[in-house]
């Protein structure tokens, strides 16, 4: 019952679970280690962030949505699902309109005064911006993860 909607939800959560990998421990290093400049290292990772955190919130809000009308038709195991997608939406919601325009503020300051950020006066705001970022997308990829492994869970 309710197959269909089962496997589009399975495999659009896995596509999103994969796409945030991707971007945070594949697409992310390999710029850092191609492009000399890590100022425009950062700008071309930091805009990727962006799209991704975007479309982040857009994709878990439609899976939320599914997933509600999943439990009202009597799915329960979809319960523990929209817990784990609203960790995931407000990961990537403070991600999309808190660390991620704050830091592009701070990075855009830097470059009106002619430096770059880590060698203008906001450097050690933006490292631990950065790093306080850095966890928060650490823990929505283990949420995704925990997600794809709930939802691969064989039903007895």
């Amino acid at each position: 019952m309710h197959a269909g909607a089962q496997r589009l939800f399975i495999l659009v959560a896995g596509l999103w679970v994969g796409s945030i990998l991707t971007v945070g421990y594949l697409v992310a290093p390999t710029i850092f280690g191609t492009l000399t400049d890590r100022q425009v290292a950062g700008m071309v990772a930091g805009s990727i962030f962006k799209v991704e955190a975007y479309l982040s919130t857009i994709v878990c809000i439609a899976l939320m949505v599914l997933a509600n009308l999943l439990v009202t038709r009597g799915l329960t195991q979809y319960r523990i699902i929209r817990l784990i997608l609203l960790g995931m939406l407000l990961c990537s919601m403070v991600a999309s309109f808190v660390f991620i325009p704050w830091m592009n503020t701070l990075r855009d300051q830097a470059l009106l005064n002619g430096m770059p950020v880590m060698l203008s006066p906001s450097a050690d705001l933006f490292g631990k911006l950065h790093g306080a970022s850095s966890i928060v997308f650490m823990i929505q990829s283990a949420l995704g993860l925990y997600l794809v492994w709930r939802l691969t869970k064989p039903n007895p």
